[in-house]
Formats: structure tokens, C-alpha cells, sequence
């Protein structure tokens, strides 16, 4: 009997210390946990299964418990507000350009762009302008694509170089040369900025497209240049470009789209001479 009470006082005094030390650890936690900061989020929404117009909705988003960026607010959101919200999102590494929208007023990357700090500012979101809209953030891109596809953006050559496995060699200030055009992912931020691009989406090709034209062109290991040329000689398909900028000042990748399509310009000007 005195064996077994001292055993039940032990077990009970084990007890009591365990609950001391869980009640320490779970105080401890509550003092260490972030205060609450409530970011306002307005995202525009349209749905084509809904009888009713586009609008701006409303989410209150806690940044002590979200990531840094705009994307890991929307992600946050449809994991555990509104898992109707719609949107594009894949590598969250600026590589895939899946989430370009517009935020703020500028086209751009939801993985790159910071979320402000400033709790009384709203973040606001909508889909890249003047593109038709698939759902909520989600824009068709089939135009987008079918201007790319078209400029066959890929190496040509008039000989069959896989007889033998011939090596195509370039030299390294060749390769230089499509440095600043290589490193595009066809978010189509540039484009969607462009006023040209939205009165002739079906006719000019945009800042993208035409950068990833001249990419090959220049490139010395194709054999295509002159043949790529006289598709873009027209009136709409690089003529169209304005110099308005917008496709520069926009770029989430810092790369200058204006500047290839004067050099196609003046490309042209020697072609046509």
C-alpha cells in the first residue's frame, strides 16, 4: 500500500509539472505570436457561369501570416477565404510569367510585386487590360500565342544539320548579342501595356512577339533572316508601334522591347534598299 500511494503521489506531482510546462509553452507562444495586420485586397471578378456584371471584391488579408508578395496574398486567399477566386500561377520565380496581371495600375508579376506595407492602401488587382477575360484574373491568351507561333521562333536553316551531327558554333560576342531578348517568358505585360496592341490586336504582333522576332533574326546561326523580314513588311505588323514606351517601362524582366523593334525598323529600311 505505501509503495502504491507513493507511486500515485509521484505520477500526480508528473502530472502537475507537465501541465505547468505545457501552460509555460503555450503563454510563451501566445506572447511570441505577431500581432495582426490587416491588409485590404480588391480583386476584380467576373465569372461567364454568373448572370451579373464584373466587380471589385473585398478581402481582408492578415500579412503577419502571409508571405512577402502579391501572389502569396492571392494563394492565401483561395486556401482559406474564397477558394472560387480565379487566377494563373506556376514557378512563383518570375520564370513562367503565368501570373502577370495588373496591380496597382501596372502589368506585372504577382510573384515579383511586393505587397505594400502601408495597411490603409488596398491592393488592387485586375486582369491585363483590353484582353478578353476568361475568368476573374484569367485572360485569353490564344491571340497572344497564335502572333508567336507565327514568327516560327526557332532556329531555321536552309541546310540539314542533324546529317552527322553537325555542331552549329557561335562566337561569344554573337551570343551577346541576344542578350537582353533571350530572357522574355511571354508574360505578355509589355504587350497588354501597349495602346497599338489594343486598337490592332489582330493585325500588329506587339512588343513581345516582335522582340522574339528580332531574337532570331539576329541570330548568327540562323539562315532565315531575309525570309523573316518580308513577313513583317507591311503596313500593321511592326509599323503600328508608336514609341509610345509603355512596353519598357513595364517589363517585370527589365528588358527593353522598344529598342528591338527599332532595330527591326531600321532592318527593314536596309531590306527594302
Amino acid at each position: 500500500m505505501f509503495v502504491a500511494g507513493r507511486r500515485l503521489q509521484s505520477s500526480l506531482l508528473l502530472s502537475s509539472r507537465l501541465g505547468i510546462r505545457c501552460a509555460q509553452a503555450a503563454a510563451a507562444a501566445e506572447s511570441s505570436r505577431k500581432p495582426e495586420r490587416m491588409k485590404k485586397f480588391s480583386i476584380y471578378r467576373w465569372s461567364p457561369d454568373d448572370n451579373t456584371r464584373p466587380k471589385m471584391q473585398e478581402y481582408n488579408v492578415d500579412l503577419s501570416t502571409c508571405g512577402p508578395m502579391v501572389l502569396d496574398g492571392l494563394i492565401k486567399i483561395k486556401n482559406e477565404i474564397d477558394p472560387t477566386l480565379t487566377f494563373r500561377r506556376s514557378c512563383r520565380e518570375g520564370i513562367c510569367g503565368s501570373c502577370s496581371m495588373n496591380i496597382g495600375g501596372i502589368n506585372t508579376l504577382a510573384c515579383l510585386s511586393k505587397i505594400d506595407p502601408d495597411l490603409s492602401k488596398p491592393v488592387k488587382i485586375y486582369p491585363l487590360p483590353h484582353m478578353y477575360v476568361v475568368k476573374d484574373l484569367v485572360v485569353d491568351m490564344n491571340n497572344f500565342y497564335d502572333q508567336y507561333r507565327g514568327i516560327e521562333p526557332y532556329l531555321k536553316r536552309k541546310k540539314d544539320t542533324t546529317i552527322g551531327q553537325e555542331q552549329l558554333h557561335q562566337s561569344v560576342e554573337d551570343r551577346k548579342k541576344l542578350d537582353g531578348l533571350y530572357e522574355c517568358i511571354l508574360c505578355a505585360c509589355c504587350s497588354t501595356s501597349c495602346p497599338s496592341y489594343w486598337w490592332h490586336p489582330d493585325k500588329y504582333l506587339g512588343p513581345a512577339v516582335l522582340m522574339q522576332a528580332y531574337r532570331w533574326m539576329i541570330d548568327s546561326r540562323d539562315e532565315f533572316t531575309q525570309e523573316r523580314l518580308e513577313k513583317l513588311d507591311n503596313a500593321f505588323s511592326v509599323y503600328k508601334c508608336h514609341t509610345i514606351m509603355n512596353c519598357t517601362k513595364t517589363c517585370p524582366k527589365g528588358l527593353n522591347p522598344g529598342l528591338a523593334i527599332g532595330e527591326i525598323k531600321k532592318k527593314l529600311a536596309t531590306y527594302r534598299s
